[in-house]
This record gives C-alpha cells, sequence and structure tokens, in this order.
C-alpha cells in the first residue's frame, strides 16, 4: 500500500441460489489490511419463503471470522457446540486457532417466511504466537458495544480500539472494525493509534483526502498522516484496520497460516476427518477443493 488512499473494486462471486457477494481483500493492491485478510460484502439479497442461505459445515484455521449483519438472520453453529443466531448489531467473533469447523445457515423461522440478508464477512489473521491457540466463540448483544456520536456521526466500533473508546470483543492485536453513518457534509477523523485504514462504502459517497469513494468501493492507506474522511452525500461506511501484520499469511480455502506446509497438514486433517463435528449439523460438509 500507499501513503495515498487507494481505490479496490473487488470482485463478484456468485454463491449460488442469486446469493452473490463481493470480495474486496485479498487483492493485488492490499493483501491485507492490519490483520484483515479476507473481506466480502454479502447481498442485499432476496430469499423468497422456503429458501435461505446452506453454508455446510467446513474448516478454519489461523484465523478468526466475524460476520457483521445489517438485515437478516444467519444461525451460526460449530465444533464447540455452540449456536447462535447472528442478527444486525451483534457480534460473534470465532477464533479459529489450532482448527474449527463451522456452518451458516437461515434458521428455520426466517427460512419459512422469507428474509432479506445484507451484511459484510471478514478474517482476521491471528498473531503467530496465537496462530495455534485453542478455538473460541464469544457473543455479544448489540449493547455492549461503544457508541460513539460526533456532530452528524454516529459509530459503533464492533472489535478493537478508536475514537477513545475499546470494543469487549476479545482480540489479540492491534485493530478497529466499526460500522459509521454520516450526515451529508460531516467529517470523521479515523483513529490515528493504527497504521493501516481501511474505508468501505455500504451506502453514499466520501471524499478521503483527494479520493473519492462512491458506493460499493474500498479505499485503503497506510502512514503516519491519516486524512479525515468527509461524506459528499449522507453515507454509510464500515471503517477498519490495524497493526501491520507479523509476516506474510497464505490463504488456501478456508485456511489462514504462515507457512505451506501448516496448510499442507489442514487440508490433509480435513480429508482424513480429523477436524471435529459441527453438532447438530453432522450430516453435511463442504469436501476439500482440487488445488
Amino acid at each position: 500500500m500507499d501513503a495515498q488512499p487507494i481505490l479496490i473494486d473487488g470482485r463478484l462471486h456468485d454463491l449460488g441460489d442469486g446469493f452473490t457477494v463481493r470480495r474486496l481483500l485479498p487483492v493485488l493492491q492490499a493483501r491485507h489490511v492490519g490483520p484483515f485478510v479476507f473481506y466480502d460484502h454479502m447481498g442485499p439479497v432476496d430469499f423468497a419463503p422456503g429458501r435461505g442461505m446452506d453454508v455446510r459445515p467446513h474448516p478454519h484455521i489461523g484465523l478468526a471470522t466475524v460476520t457483521w449483519l445489517f438485515e437478516g438472520t444467519v444461525r451460526h453453529r460449530d465444533s464447540l457446540g455452540s449456536l447462535a443466531d447472528i442478527q444486525p448489531g451483534a457480534v460473534n467473533w470465532m477464533t479459529a486457532g489450532s482448527g474449527i469447523v463451522h456452518s451458516e445457515r437461515t434458521p428455520p423461522e426466517a427460512r419459512a417466511a422469507g428474509q432479506r440478508v445484507h451484511g459484510i464477512q471478514v478474517w482476521v489473521a491471528l498473531p503467530r504466537d496465537h496462530a495455534e491457540m485453542a478455538p473460541e466463540f464469544h457473543h455479544h448483544e448489540a449493547e455492549a458495544l461503544p457508541c460513539i456520536r460526533q456532530p452528524g456521526v454516529e459509530l459503533v466500533l464492533i472489535v478493537g480500539t478508536g475514537w477513545g473508546a475499546a470494543s469487549p470483543v476479545k482480540v489479540y492485536a492491534p485493530m478497529f472494525f466499526a460500522e459509521a453513518r454520516l450526515e451529508a457534509g460531516a467529517e470523521l477523523a479515523l483513529p490515528a493509534e493504527h497504521v493501516e485504514h481501511g474505508v468501505h462504502v455500504i451506502e453514499g459517497e466520501l471524499a478521503w483526502g483527494e479520493l473519492s469513494v462512491a458506493a460499493g468501493r474500498m479505499a485503503v492507506q497506510t502512514g503516519a498522516a491519516v486524512p479525515s474522511l468527509r461524506a459528499k452525500v449522507a453515507s454509510r461506511v464500515m471503517l477498519f484496520g490495524g497493526a501491520p501484520l507479523d509476516g506474510e499469511r497464505h490463504l488456501w480455502w478456508n485456511f489462514v497460516a504462515s507457512s505451506r506446509e501448516r496448510i499442507e497438514q489442514a487440508k490433509a486433517d480435513w480429508r482424513e476427518g480429523c477436524f471435529g463435528k459441527v453438532a447438530g449439523d453432522e450430516q453435511e460438509f463442504i469436501p476439500l477443493p482440487p488445488d
């Protein structure tokens, strides 16, 4: 990354049943921003009654995941025995560490009624000294997250530190992840304690220094001098970043690791059934894809 913000368009991926995501990280211009190594914008997609999301059980290592929803409900189950319905404003933070398996499906009630699903999914690489930690899962209701108000700005700090506040979500490296709403003309300074910064515009349009960032696009920046954001129109944005990663990471399928050997071990473990089972969702799984 450069000291000046650079634009990222991302790529559309069709996950089937009309459910598309725009993958914004990783890209050639930015393999990671702080510890964030993967960033998907899901939907919005309208599921008709009887239809829904069905991400079958699959494994992760070396990372933490969070799904941040604007609309809809997603049921999370994992091999620790966790069962939680992810809803707008709440945080379900899953730390994979040495290995976890989880599934993400539409709950029966929402499937029967039909619903719109819209949100963000991110992966955060764990520091090397925590990459093999025991897996964890933590749920935080919306009321537990800091809400920061400035002139023309409302901001929820989902994870990490910034704007003089700290989220209760347990993390292992300096970072921030927030959702902000800005009125037209409002300005917002990004947290100066972090070195790398990313801005994703969900609705509206921002000026970030000399750069214009329209809805659906992301911009990333690194350096000591961090331009402020200014909303050209009323805008809804995601803000994220943190300290630089402690070394490059290899990403293959759902695995993140500092060495290719660890990736190969995870592939063998999934192929041979060495990961745990998802309680309540034991019948299906996503097979290991071909190399």
